[in-house]
């Protein structure tokens, strides 16, 4: 299985510069800016890169969506807020191949015709910015970045900028919110970034894994890429995999891989007896160990199965996992993430929470159960963002399949 984003993880030397290049690194950037911007544009297209972290929204299409000669500044802002429990795949990136990533950056901002761009960190990684700083140093100095990079006429200049720690900040509208100095509260949209993002410029929000992928792209072709996954969910995917599995860790397979070879295969198996997987992230449904049978890993294999890809965050459980205790937690948290902005998700996350503490207490009453549903029935689709939605699908997933567990923790 070819490895795009993780051929080169294990080599500890990989986040200098100069060993990055002997293997191949900044080759794709020489390349593509000896191309036209458009044709860039299209080379991802055709290679159908959708984004990682966890929309899944074509790439070369969301580039093309920026309107060329408005006489605004075109940003491009690299979302490294990794905040999804459960997801850690971007973090390895970043600390062990900086390199990759502004590559990716460097590719996209030409394509965009972009020149100031930023590195949006997530505030708990504050011990990865320095990597990433000297990662950003030693480009300035090869010239990979700066006023001709290259020796072109194409400058370029990316900024790393640390976040504060907030969940909220991941969603691109409340990213820009924080970077331009504000709270990071999400925007009503439209209008869309691409138009009127950072600055009420045109803006392009990509994950780390995404722009990651693309140095690979370009210098390998977008058949290439496009030869790997499925019929619509093409390349390579990285997965967070925790829980009770006997390799726990960050894997790259091509989507269509089948979900329970990736446990057994790549992870070393289930320690005990599987009860559960979530396959994408804390936001994502659940599953249950007889769902999983059948089920790949690409997008529309598990929207078929009633879950998500997300983030590419993979939960394992075993039997020994109470779910309803798993359950109190992911709701404590989305509603100590909530920004507040919007009723439903305020109040809705702070309910759901405290229901759920009750019942995990022993202190709950079967009505409970039944007030859950309608308090996400009430959540759901009604706020600026999916973070009600985030919450409201574990909550309804976790209710409904293992119903008799939470009855179980009823009082009355």
């Amino acid at each position: 299985m070819i490895k795009v984003l993780l051929a080169n993880i294990d080599k500890p030397d990989q986040v200098k510069i100069e060993k990055y290049r002997e293997r191949g690194g900044y080759k794709a950037l020489e390349k593509t800016l000896a191309m036209e911007q458009s044709a860039v544009i299209e080379e991802v297209k055709a290679s159908g890169l959708r984004g990682r972290g966890g929309a899944g929204f074509p790439t070369g299409m969301k580039w093309s969506f920026v309107p060329r000669n408005t006489g605004k500044q075109t940003f491009l802002l690299c979302n490294a807020d990794e905040s999804e429990p459960g997801t850690f795949k971007d973090r390895l990136l970043m600390e062990r191949d900086p390199h990759m990533m502004i590559e990716g950056m460097a590719i996209a901002a030409y394509a965009l015709n972009c020149h100031l761009a930023y590195i949006y960190l997530r505030g708990e990684y504050e011990f990865i910015a320095y990597t990433i700083q000297q990662a950003l140093d030693e480009a300035y100095q090869a010239k990979m970045l700066g006023p001709s990079v290259f020796g072109r006429d194409y400058s370029l200049d990316i900024h790393l900028h640390l976040g504060q720690g907030a969940y909220i900040c991941g969603e691109e509208t409340s990213l820009i919110e924080s970077l331009e100095g504000y709270r990071g509260y999400p925007r009503l949209k439209p209008p869309f970034p691409a138009v009127s993002g950072f600055l009420a410029s045109p803006t392009v929000v990509n994950n780390v894994e995404t722009l990651c992928a693309v140095p690979w792209i370009m210098l390998n072709g977008a058949a290439a890429y496009a030869a790997m996954g499925t019929e619509k969910s093409k390349g390579t995917k990285l997965f967070s995999v925790s829980g009770h599995v006997a390799r726990p860790g960050t894997y790259e397979v091509e989507l269509g891989y089948p979900l329970m070879d990736f446990i057994n295969n790549e992870a070393g198996g289930v320690t005990g007896k599987l009860k559960a997987v979530i396959p994408g992230g804390s936001s994502v449904p659940v599953l249950t160990a007889a769902e999983c049978d059948g089920v790949n890993l690409d997008y529309e294999s598990l929207l078929k199965a009633g879950s998500m890809l997300g983030s590419g965050g993979m939960i394992v459980f075993n039997d020994s996992i109470k779910m309803p205790e798993v359950l109190s937690v992911i709701a404590d948290f989305y509603a100590h993430e909530s920004c507040g902005q919007c009723t439903p998700c305020r109040e809705g996350t702070g309910w759901a929470a405290k229901i759920m503490r009750n019942l995990v207490a022993g202190n709950g009453k079967r009505s409970d159960i039944d007030l859950l549903y309608k308090i996400v029935d009430m959540m759901e689709g009604k706020t600026i963002c999916p973070l009600a939605d985030a919450d409201v699908m574990p909550i309804r997933s976790f209710v409904t399949k293992f119903r008799a567990e939470f009855e179980a923790m009823c009082a009355r």
